[in-house]
């Protein structure tokens, strides 16, 4: 069974949606929450499945509720329901699973339902972590296993992977340094962070350090040299 938290302020928008969760015969305990403090103080609390979250409340926003969640050591999926529709871009940059417009359908509730499932189900299979993307005026998820390597831009990063494409997100280097360090990448620069398993070639000797990925060189900062040698040397012994 999955239990989730349904969170607005408007009480009639709030009772529609727990009824029709109710309709679902995979959902569970439902609490709810009539304030985004509410919502926090609950999940810091209680571990539910999925928040499905208004985005205007009052006082913390379902937006900044959402970026709140993801210091929780075991966050629930986000699923955004609300009347503003020009706001899917940063919801999904927060990592929401999806983003249902107001009046909900129950058939659409039901579809977004399916969508965590399936995301949850993909990252257990694989050990992998899924993040959302835009591309033109859509949003796909991309695979933390097909990045090859990511290229430092501001507060966002760009994934670079296997098919040549270039995904940027609204995540600075060093969040992913810290998520994906313990699945295999090592920062090489202060603006480049590499799959271990995707260098094909080292070079770190000489004046001007670098890896190669395939085609692509890739700069090591000389303070890094130690780290990356070391790095490399526990990948061709594992492997």
């Amino acid at each position: 069974m999955i239990d989730v938290l349904v969170a607005d302020d408007e009480k009639p928008a709030l009772d529609e949606l727990v009824h029709l969760l109710r309709s679902d015969e995979r959902i569970g305990e439902i609490l709810t929450a009539t304030s985004g403090a509410d919502a926090l103080r609950q999940l810091s609390a209680r571990a539910v499945q999925i928040a499905f979250l208004d985005i205007h409340m009052p006082g913390l926003t379902g937006t900044e509720l959402a970026r709140a969640l993801l210091g929780l050591a075991h966050p629930p999926a986000v699923v955004f329901v609300t009347a503003d529709d020009a706001r899917a871009v940063e919801a999904f940059e927060l990592r929401a699973a999806d983003y249902l417009l107001k009046p909900v359908r129950a058939q659409r509730l039901r579809s977004a339902v399916d969508r965590v499932v399936e995301l949850g189900d993909a990252a257990k299979a694989s050990d992998d972590e899924m993040l959302p993307v835009t591309v033109g005026s859509a949003v796909r998820f991309v695979r933390r296993n097909d990045v090859r390597w990511v290229q430092a831009q501001g507060d966002y990063s760009r994934l670079h992977t296997g098919d040549g494409a270039g995904h940027l997100v609204r995540i600075p280097i060093s969040e992913l340094e810290t998520r994906w360090t313990d699945a295999g990448f090592l920062r090489i620069h202060r603006s480049s962070l590499v799959r271990i398993a995707a260098v094909t070639e080292a070079r770190l000797s000489g004046a001007d350090p670098s890896v190669s990925i395939g085609d692509l060189s890739l700069p090591v900062s000389r303070r890094m040299v130690p780290a990356v040698r070391e790095a490399l040397l526990r990948g061709e012994s594992s492997g």
